[in-house]
């Protein structure tokens, strides 16, 4: 590889890691305004994710975890496949039923996080990255669609177990 392909994989793994492990630590800990774990879970119960704790905690821990391994280019296909998953997950669940663009909440954005996740684990994170420097060659077709694979069994099976909130008593007797 030559220098400005390295550089490349960098800013493409840069750009996608940095954006979403704060995210990951605005649903875990409220930070940089975020909602925090109690909030996070309110609004998984509400998409119908059960148990909700347990969902507000992975996606933060996927979303800072998956995040953090593309910015060191460590394990790189299996930080992008978390990313991808997490991301899958949030356009079945919201992004999705809110259009394409970005204004509305759509897929656009979330989808193009998740591309440039996918890019990654096809390229290998390049030579500046922890997988270089320990010698791990984790990268080409087999690594691209195995990523693909994870993370789609991972977001099916979430998807596939979702089931609608619990109506509250008010809901209850207004549709009576």
């Amino acid at each position: 590889m030559n220098a400005d392909l390295d550089v490349g994989l960098l800013v493409l793994r840069l750009s996608c890691g940095l954006i979403l492990a704060p995210h990951g630590l605005q649903k875990l800990f409220g930070w940089f305004d975020g909602p925090g774990l109690d909030r996070t879970e309110a609004y998984f119960a509400g998409l119908g994710l059960r148990p909700p704790r347990a969902h507000a905690v992975l996606s933060g821990l996927c979303e800072f975890g998956g995040g953090l391994l593309l910015v060191l280019g460590l394990c790189t296909p299996l930080g992008s496949a978390v990313v991808i998953g997490t991301l899958m997950v949030a356009v079945g669940t919201v992004a999705g039923k809110r259009g394409w663009f970005a204004n509305t909440g759509g897929a656009e954005f979330p989808l193009t996080l998740c591309l440039a996740a996918w890019a990654s684990a096809f390229t290998g994170p390049g030579r500046y990255s922890l997988d270089h420097l320990i010698g791990w060659d984790l990268a080409g077709i087999a690594a691209g669609l195995a990523a693909l694979g994870l993370a789609a069994a991972a977001a099916l099976v979430t998807l596939a177990t979702r089931r609608p909130p619990a109506a509250t008593a008010e809901q209850t007797r207004s549709t009576t």
